[in-house]
């Protein structure tokens, strides 16, 4: 039978104490081994070179590289110190300079230690000769036209005399080869380079081999994904015919052309080279290489596109300082008896239109012909307007030069001080112009866009008066330091006929608003009636806006408006508005708040706007 005693459960205990703090402290010193080895070496880099190789250094030195590495222990740092210089060698070596003298080393004395590495570079190797060799590039026949090859080795981009840097060197080749493949010789190739560079006597030689491929013509035209929309829409804005040398600039601009129609999500636009054409390809490729070379091969162009879906319905919401709130609904149709219809019904506080237009496909001549129906009503400065109109319309030319010519039936019911004026109805024939030249199109900060319309009812079938008119907008912007930019805007507008009453209140003349002279209501200058004031003859506006971009892409203006319309020129009295407004560059376009006060009315008037809507 066994007893315990109270002397033997203590020196157990304080046995068991002791095992315990003996297990903590070693755990304890582990951990701090443990932790001193995960921190690794620490150490700093100091770079002694000249610009911009230190920073190619810094960026791409081991010894940077590694360091904070928590497993990179003072021998392996001695290792990648006495590594560094043979590194620094081939780094420099990309920039031109094959012989460098180049010190590395490691100071232990400082804390934490300091590896310096310095270089100094001497003197770069210089392009000395380039032999660049054109081979297969010669006229099929007497009289065709030769392959300009002066001019190829005219913009070759690494000439004797400069800097020998790899990636100029490589940069100079990709060129030379995208220069080619643009026209006639898509399947050109780099058959040979190099580069021998002495560096005793800092030059380099070099040799460029390029091979033409077969040279292509274009043959017909293959279209895949289209299943909904007419094949005219594709075939007729194809301005590549069969037998044109191959030009990859002509296969992106049929390819923007059909972006733009709206009937694709996407288009790719390509020459076919697949199939058999690929065995013709690869045969004339590897054959040996005859004194003539063999006739042109012909590849179709090839259309691949995705489908938008036919049918879209968008609802939207908004405000405008000129009309007010704004509610509208837009209904698109792609395919209405095979052409595109655009709907839209927009309710504003001042004015509610309703329309539709439909559209025929591009024509082979690169007309756009539209027709369409729509009633718009406004009530502005006491007048109140109710017109009806049916359209036809032909459009052409591109996003810099845009020309129309536009014939509508109109029928108008005008209310003046709240007294009926009667129904009058107009036959007019309008053209228009556009020209822009700008560095932008969405946001221009320099160059100029000119607006004319020149049109009128001149014969008396379904028009009550006739009349002819003439209208210009002219906006220019001129920078003044990168920062800064002026802009100038102009308007003037005649009308021509015996009697006013009978003109559509469309085709005469008002000033006032966001885009025309701010301080003032929209379309409240013009020819006070009454309490109403309405459309007059003549126009004349003017504007001078300057504007700061203290950080793009924001920025504040200060301007100043003027211009009337009247019935007479002598009517045209200017009225002045200026102010100050905020600018911000928008991914739609320069997007405009602005606070301008109206001289004659003693007023100070919010404006927003979007652009200049020209």
């Amino acid at each position: 039978m066994f007893i315990a005693r109270p002397g033997d459960r203590s020196a157990k205990a304080s046995q068991r104490l002791r095992i315990l703090a003996q297990i903590t402290l070693t755990v304890f010193a582990a951990l701090a081994v443990s932790n001193t080895y995960a921190q690794g070496v620490n150490y700093t880099v100091q770079v002694e070179a000249p610009a911009p190789l230190d920073t190619l250094l810094e960026k791409n030195l081991d010894l940077v590289r590694f360091r904070g590495n928590p497993r990179l222990d003072r021998d392996q740092l001695q290792r990648l110190v006495k590594a560094a210089p043979e590194q620094v060698r081939t780094l420099v070596a990309t920039e031109g300079y094959y012989s460098p003298e180049v010190t590395a080393g490691l100071d232990t004395s400082a804390t934490p230690p300091v590896a310096r590495v310095m270089v100094n570079p001497g003197q770069p190797v210089l392009v000395g000769d380039v032999d660049l060799v054109l081979r297969g590039f010669e006229p099929l026949a007497p009289g065709a036209a030769r392959f300009d090859a002066a001019a190829l080795r005219s913009h070759w981009s690494l000439p004797v005399g400069r800097v020998f840097r790899h990636a100029d060197w490589e940069l100079a080749k990709r060129n030379l080869l995208r220069q080619v493949m643009q026209t006639r010789y898509p399947r050109a190739r780099l058959a040979e380079s190099s580069a021998t560079v002495d560096p005793d006597v800092r030059r380099a030689l070099l040799r460029v081999v390029l091979e033409s491929g077969p040279e292509m013509h274009f043959d017909g035209l293959r279209i895949e994904g289209l299943k909904r929309y007419p094949a005219a829409i594709v075939t007729n804005l194809n301005q590549i015919r069969p037998g044109d040398e191959y030009n990859e600039a002509a296969l992106q601009s049929f390819q923007a052309r059909l972006q733009d129609t709206g009937y694709f999500s996407n288009v790719e636009v390509s020459a076919d080279m697949s199939g058999v054409l690929n065995d013709e390809i690869e045969s004339l490729e590897t054959a040996p290489r005859a004194a003539v070379p063999a006739a042109p091969v012909t590849v179709p162009v090839l259309v691949r596109v995705t489908e938008n879906k036919r049918r879209n319905v968008a609802v939207g919401l908004g405000i405008s300082t000129n009309t007010g709130n704004r509610a509208q609904l837009t209904y698109d149709d792609l395919n209405v008896f095979g052409l595109r219809m655009k709907s839209h019904l927009v309710l504003e506080t001042k004015r509610q239109t309703a329309r539709a237009d439909f559209y025929f496909p591009t024509s082979p001549k690169a007309y756009n012909d539209s027709f369409g129906a729509g009633f718009e009503r406004t009530d502005v400065a006491g007048e109140v307007t109710s017109v009806s109109s049916v359209a036809a319309k032909r459009a052409w030319g591109t996003p810099l030069l845009e020309r129309s010519l536009t014939l509508e039936y109109l029928s108008e019911q005008r209310r003046v001080n709240n007294v009926v004026l009667g129904r009058s109805q107009s036959l007019p024939l309008t053209y228009r112009v556009t020209r822009r030249a700008l560095d932008n199109l969405l946001l221009p900060s320099r160059g100029y866009v000119l607006d004319a319309q020149l049109g009128g009812a001149l014969l008396p079938v379904l028009t009550d008066e006739l009349f002819v008119r003439a209208s210009a907008r002219f906006i220019n912007y001129r920078p003044i330091s990168s920062a800064s930019t002026l802009i100038l805007r102009g308007e003037a507008g005649i009308l021509a006929s015996r009697d006013k009453a009978g003109v559509p209140g469309s085709f005469l003349f008002r000033a006032g608003g966001d885009q025309s002279v701010r301080g003032y209501g929209y379309q409240e200058l013009g020819v006070r009636q009454g309490n109403a004031v309405v459309g007059g003859r003549y126009l004349l506006t003017g504007s001078a806006e300057y504007q700061y971009w203290f950080k793009p892409p924001w920025g504040v203006a200060v301007f100043y408006d003027a211009g009337n319309a009247g019935d007479t020129i002598a009517d045209l009295k200017p009225k002045s508005g200026y102010g100050v407004g905020a600018r911000w560059r928008s991914p739609v376009g320069p997007i405009n708040v602005d606070v301008a006060y109206g001289h004659a009315t003693r007023k100070f008037r919010l404006h927003f706007s979007l652009g200049f809507t020209f």
